[in-house]
């Protein structure tokens, strides 16, 4: 075992020895001789070293490529999970910059930051990004493009805190969209986290009146705090309660506090001049609404109407036409010659005793034809000449 392993170090030592001494003959050739012995070298004894070689160097720019290739596709992992974050932020940026420019003054715009209270996720506060010094003040009302978020609680020079209307202590006077009904809304008192953590309750409507689901409820202007027209959220249903003369409803808001980003904070003089129709939706929506539904009506009838009296046009015509062609083959005049004749008549002395219409003694003459003898008509001018005959100083002259 000794000697054999002796032996092969013996072997490779003198394999190393050839190679060095041949490497050096090959150094020492002219370039002439060289090139020929360094390619059948290649060609045959070194040929396996050339091969791991070329393997190598395939395997290690391999491995830097597939590197690089993960380095991409991580690279573009993130940015991919981050588009929807940058898609959602933008849009709501150009909301916030719509709502902007239609209020075009009487506004603070700030960053929001959502902070959660210890005893669940249900967004009740915010800080804001801007305080004292941009002109923010207690009991600001705080707005995104979607509808109402809250008010400002505290104001510093550089920062603010507004509540939510999820805050216990929120409370915003409110009106339907027609403007007929008033209530006060509230945050809901069963919330139990989920769908129901945001939900809002609208409190004293009266027991006649019965809001339809999906109705607009705003901020009615009363209190001095918002100003009329801010949308609040849309009607879910009714709640029931022990209330007798009121009714309450549950209110599926329009601003959802965990996704907002950004918002506006309107000053006390916007909020004492109003914010007008920015939000898209009148207080009077549905009685617009219903105005145009009953023009869109009106406009129905009145094509109906006239659809009717073309159709009756039509059959007088083709009654008319009737006739006349029976009247023609009869030998009688047409309805419009006879209609002419009679008023020509009546024009000429239709009032004197005796007196026969020309038409009437035409159709005497034709055989066959029954005289038909029109109603003596009095003329205008003759009802005008008998009423001013009496005169009322000769009325009196006679009595006396």
């Amino acid at each position: 075992m000794a000697t054999a392993a002796r032996l092969g170090s013996r072997v490779d030592a003198g394999l190393l020895a050839g190679c060095v001494v041949l490497s050096l003959i090959a150094v020492a050739l002219p370039d002439a001789n060289r090139e020929p012995i360094a390619s059948a070298l290649r060609r045959t004894i070194v040929a396996p070293l050339v091969a791991l070689e070329q393997g190598a160097e395939r395997w290690r720019t391999a491995w830097v490529s597939s590197q690089r290739r993960q380095i991409l596709t991580d690279s573009l992992a993130m940015r991919a999970t981050r588009v929807p974050a940058l898609e959602t932020e933008n849009d709501q940026l150009r909301k916030l910059l719509g709502l902007g420019s239609r209020l075009e003054w009487g506004f603070v715009p700030a960053e929001a930051l959502n902070s959660a209270v210890p005893t669940g996720d249900v967004v009740t506060s915010m800080t804001l990004t801007a305080g004292s010094s941009a002109g923010i003040q207690p009991y600001d009302p705080v707005v995104a493009p979607e509808g109402l978020v809250g008010t400002i609680r505290k104001a510093d020079p550089s920062i603010s805190i507004a509540i939510l209307y999820t805050d216990a202590d929120f409370r915003a006077s409110a009106v339907t969209a027609d403007g007929a009904t008033f209530g006060i809304v509230y945050p809901h008192a069963g919330r139990s986290g989920g769908g129901d953590a945001y939900m809002l309750e609208l409190h004293g409507i009266p027991t006649r009146v019965t809001l339809k689901p999906g109705s607009m409820i705003y901020t009615s202007g009363l209190g001095g705090t918002f100003p009329r027209g801010i949308a609040i959220g849309t009607v879910v249903q009714e709640i029931k309660t022990s209330e007798v003369w009121t009714r309450t409803y549950l209110i599926r808001p329009a601003v959802l506090p965990s996704r907002v980003t950004s918002v506006l904070v309107l000053t006390a003089q916007r909020v004492t001049q109003g914010t007008g129709n920015v939000w898209g939706a009148a207080v009077n929506a549905d009685s617009a609404s219903k105005r145009i539904a009953a023009a869109g009506d009106s406009i129905q009838r009145e094509a109906a109407r006239l659809e009717a009296e073309a159709r009756q046009a039509a059959l007088d015509s083709v009654r008319r036409a009737t006739i006349d062609s029976v009247r023609r083959s009869l030998g009688a005049p047409p309805m419009a010659a006879d209609s002419a004749a009679r008023a020509q008549a009546a024009a000429q002395g239709a009032g004197a005793p005796g007196a026969a219409a020309p038409g009437v003694r035409d159709s005497v003459r034709r055989p066959g034809l029954v005289p038909t003898v029109p109603r003596p008509v009095p003329h205008r001018d003759t009802l005008h000449i008998r009423r001013d005959t009496t005169r009322p100083d000769t009325t009196r002259t006679s009595r006396q």
